[in-house]
This record gives C-alpha cells, structure tokens and sequence, in this order.
C-alpha cells in the first residue's frame, strides 16, 4: 500500500482551492511581492514561484504581467472608494467635514496599501493599456469629488482644473507620506486645505461675479 507524501498532499489541497479563493490568493501574495522585492520583481512566472502553484494556474487568472497590474490597481481603488463611502456616510454634511473625509479616505488607503502601491502606480504609466485604465478611475474619482464637494460651490461648478490640480496633490502628499517623507498627518491637512480652498475659490468667484454684475446695473 502506498502512502502519498505530506508535500504531495499539500499541492492537492493548493489545487481543489474555489477560483475565487485561489484569485485571493494570487492577489494577496502579488501585493507582498511588490511590498519586499518592489514591482519590478511582479512576473507572472515568480508570482507562481512565491504561491506554490505552477505557471498555468497563474495565468489561467491573470493572461499577462499588465492583466494583474490592472488587477491590484482596481483593488486598490475599490479599497479606496469603499472607504471613502463609508467616511462620507458617517460623517457631519459641512464643508469642513466633507473635505476632511476626501483628505483622510485618500491618503489613509495609500498608507494602508504601503509603499508598493507608488510603484504598481508607475507600472501602469508605461503601458497605454493600463494607463488608460488608470486615467477612467481618476475621471471617477474627480466625479465622486464633483459630486460630494459641489453643493458648497454655490450655483458654480467646480472647474475640472481645480479638481484636477487636488488629485495631483493627493496623489504627491499620500505617496511622500507612504515613502516616509512627511507623516500621513501632515499629508491629510495639506490635502484637505487644498480641497478646502478649492471650493472657497469658485465660491468666491462667483461672489465676484455677482458684485461686478450689481455694479455694472447702476
């Protein structure tokens, strides 16, 4: 009678695991890759290496190196809108507390995720594919931001620069917080006093507007 070795065993259990689980898996052994060897070590060959499972496992959920970039940046940004979702709905609906939640939701994920989530960033600005990508969760983001932030504008829309101008800056302050350069602290009050004077600046604006329109009626 034959015994089946214990490592044999293991590879067995590995195989029979659900494909969601297995795709957790992968995941969550991606994100520690990046995290100790940084993103140039992401290949869809070590990541099979580092899970124990073969390279047709691997590819069978991500076809290429570009598919699980794609795949830990929309976890990433999932994360984030999670959290900032449930900031909102928890918080008090002033000007002060909305743009505290924005700062706060943003950095806090970029910190969550740690330092590899700059560098998965930068991986996808060398593909158009995972760019573009990149670029339809930003105009996401700027919309959620519209959205939350324009009741305090007044009549006027906040201008797609401005809003442009503080995804640069969350994007910059959360990732010089993550590489340690400043605190996380001092990144979420640089961000929400830049959202902060965002608004007050169309709101403003149009304040301006309106005098100039009552003085040219005389």
């Amino acid at each position: 009678m034959s015994i089946r070795s214990p490592k044999k065993s293991a590879a067995s259990v590995r195989r029979r695991l659900p494909r969601e689980d297995r795709r957790r898996q992968l995941l969550d052994v991606a994100w520690r890759l990046v995290r100790a060897e940084g993103t140039e070590a992401l290949t869809l060959g070590r990541l099979a290496e580092r899970s124990g499972v073969t390279k047709p496992v691997v590819y069978d959920h991500f076809d290429t190196r570009q598919g699980l970039l794609a795949a830990l940046y929309r976890e990433y940004d999932a994360r984030q809108t999670a959290l900032m979702d449930a900031a909102l709905q928890a918080s008090r609906p002033t000007l002060h507390d909305r743009a505290a939640v924005i700062a706060s939701s943003y950095v806090d994920c970029v910190m969550q995720q740690g330092r590899e989530i700059p560098g998965v960033i930068a991986a996808l600005a060398g593909s158009p594919e995972l760019e573009k990508i990149k670029r339809e969760y930003e105009i996401a983001f700027i919309g959620r931001c519209r959205d939350v932030l324009g009741p305090f504008a007044g009549a006027d829309a906040i201008a797609a620069p401005g809003l442009w101008a503080m995804l640069g800056a969350a994007e910059g302050l959360s990732h010089a917080a993550a590489l340690g350069e400043i605190t996380a602290g001092q990144a979420r009050d640089e961000l929400r006093e830049t959202i902060l004077s965002m608004v007050v600046r169309t709101s403003s604006g149009k304040a301006r507007r309106g005098a100039a329109a009552a003085r040219s009626r005389r």
